[in-house]
């Protein structure tokens, strides 16, 4: 390959539109989103959790063996994510998501809403989304 041409590292990304948009209905008529399960996925975000956090969702996927449903630590978080966000769709400013996260900005005052941005330990900033 000749210099400076490879593999564009742009990333194609949904528009407003779409992203926006409420979830399509499941397969019972009902507003249930589905997570994409095992699949081959090309879109990767970064999370960073605590200690407790990370031993919490691996509790969860040990519980989840027990019970017959195995899953990887990734198919938990697509299917958490899922389910908030169909719950975020149907009931708006009373879901669980904008409640705990409502009830989080409430109790530390410093935190701007739409302030995205994490602090390392390192003192640096970055974004979070």
């Amino acid at each position: 390959m000749a210099a400076g041409r490879g593999r564009s590292r742009r990333v194609s990304l949904p528009g407003v539109a779409e992203l926006l948009r409420p979830a399509a209905p499941g397969p019972d008529g009902g507003d249930q989103r589905r997570a994409s399960g095992r699949e081959r996925h090309t879109q990767k975000i970064t999370v960073y959790l605590s200690a407790e956090e990370l031993l919490d969702l691996e509790r969860a996927r040990l519980a989840l063996l027990r019970y017959g449903a195995a899953a990887d630590r990734g198919r938990i978080v697509r299917e958490a994510i899922a389910v908030l966000l169909a719950d975020l769709d149907a009931r708006g400013k009373d879901s669980l998501l904008a409640r705990r996260i409502a009830s989080a900005n409430r109790t530390d005052p410093d935190a701007a809403p739409g302030d995205l941005r994490q602090e390392h330990a390192t003192g640096t900033t970055e974004s979070a989304v």
